[in-house]
């Protein structure tokens, strides 16, 4: 999916489109912005490669990220803007087990 995207049209998409982003509730734009770019940037360097197979590079790597600003946020706070914008560049959208819960598991099974 990594096209010829440059940080400029990612980062003008995001801003328009971040606020529909569950873990964006009452933030602002400004909060994100240098996750989105890291997830952006990281997704063309690791092209091939799934969202399970560079994340703990990637927390490793987030908080020597040169746009991430001084006093930039921890980790855990950008975690999912970072993986969403990775997600958008590689075109990869994987099932993220670790988020889905027991009772959403045990409620899609009695459905069926």
């Amino acid at each position: 999916m990594a096209d010829n995207r440059t940080w400029t049209q990612e980062d003008k998409w995001w801003e328009q489109n971040f606020n529909s982003r569950p873990y964006a509730a009452g933030r602002r734009y400004d909060d994100f912005r240098p996750a989105y770019r890291y997830g952006f940037e990281s997704g063309q360097h690791h092209l091939g490669r799934t969202w399970d197979d560079v994340k703990s590079d990637l927390r490793t790597g987030w908080d020597k990220f040169e746009h991430r600003g001084a006093g930039g946020a921890a980790w855990e706070n950008v975690k999912d803007a970072v993986r969403d914008a990775w997600h958008r560049i590689t075109g990869q959208h994987d099932l993220d087990v670790e988020r889905m819960s027991e009772s959403n598991v045990s409620k899609s099974s009695r459905t069926r």
